[in-house]
């Protein structure tokens, strides 16, 4: 890899990553999702999404590669609809946007299939779309009650199966083959050329959500922390350790994955930022409306008791 290409490499991937956790903040600041039927997200939440962390990429390997495209753009779309529902209230208005981005998506995807030279557009318009989504979901999880405690906790395991499937069962290479080139692929980046930079949807989602918690937990300083440690493990050591395992070694490393520096990182980020008090939460942000005090209805008369009142005030005096 020439030093031009670990400097493209490096730079989109911390542009990508840091555009995320800011768009991702900027929502939480001036958008309110409604509260989650079910009460808050807890632990239990991460467990199951952790499993469809794992089952995911299994059912798209699976699939026939006519098929894929249908199946991640539907997902991508519901996502889309949950997560920006109170950003365009009117749901025809809202669909409308969702089908026109997600149909500027396939249309790039097979333009760029057409002739390689147009993969700038259609990766743009893909990033797009994965960043949005992740923005959804990382907003719909912040929002509805998740601790930081269980979003590290989910990023440390998330590092484990990242490990795992990178080293002993290449599953995760065999899924970004997959996936790569098709509309609506789970990841963004940018490609020019020889160039080419990309991070998994997976990989963005944690930036978000660790990002967004940090800062709903621990105000400022647990934003700090956060931007810190998704710049220096997010994007750095990922995007340099290739380079450095090549210069060391000769061999250039076909994958690294990100969350196997970012997860033990976050955790380690929880417990010092845990140091400085319980965690808040949405009340504490965003105290609920007073109750409106509805006047009570003014009874009606008794026309007997008026009637007997009138016959007083008008009889005469001395009776």
């Amino acid at each position: 890899m020439s030093t031009a290409q670990t400097l493209f490499f490096v730079l989109v991937t911390l542009a990508v990553a840091l555009a995320v956790c800011l768009a991702s903040l900027a929502y939480f600041q001036r958008v309110t999702l409604p509260r989650p039927a079910v009460g808050v997200f807890n632990g239990n939440d991460m467990v199951i999404m952790m499993g469809f962390v794992v089952v995911l990429p299994v059912l798209y390997l699976a699939l026939p590669g006519w098929l894929l495209p249908p199946v991640l753009g539907l997902t991508l779309a519901g996502g889309l609809a949950v997560g920006y529902g109170p950003v365009v209230r009117r749901t025809g208005v809202r669909w409308t946007l969702i089908a026109a981005v997600l149909a500027a998506d396939w249309l790039t995807a097979r333009s760029a299939q057409d002739d390689p030279t147009h993969a700038t557009p259609y990766w743009l318009v893909n990033s797009l779309v994965i960043m949005l989504m992740a923005v959804g979901a990382a907003n719909l999880n912040a929002q509805g009650g998740l601790k930081l405690r269980h979003v590290s906790r989910f990023a440390l395991a998330l590092a484990v199966y990242d490990l795992f499937f990178a080293t002993v069962v290449p599953l995760t290479q065999k899924l970004f083959d997959a996936v790569q080139g098709y509309a609506f692929a789970p990841s963004a980046g940018l490609r020019i050329g020889d160039f080419g930079a990309v991070v998994g949807m997976g990989d963005l989602l944690v930036y978000a959500l660790f990002t967004t918690v940090a800062y709903k937990a621990y105000a400022r300083e647990g934003l700090i922390w956060a931007l810190a440690l998704v710049t220096v493990f997010g994007a750095l050591a990922p995007t340099l350790t290739p380079v450095t395992v090549q210069a060391l070694t000769g061999h250039l490393p076909q994958i690294v994955p990100a969350q196997i520096f970012f997860g033990p990182a976050a955790f380690c980020g929880y417990l010092v930022l845990r140091r400085r008090g319980p965690e808040r939460c949405m009340a504490d942000l965003r105290p609920p409306a007073p109750p409106v005090t509805v006047p009570a209805p003014r009874q009606p008369a008794d026309p007997a008791t008026t009637g007997e009142r009138s016959l007083k005030h008008h009889s005469p005096a001395g009776s």
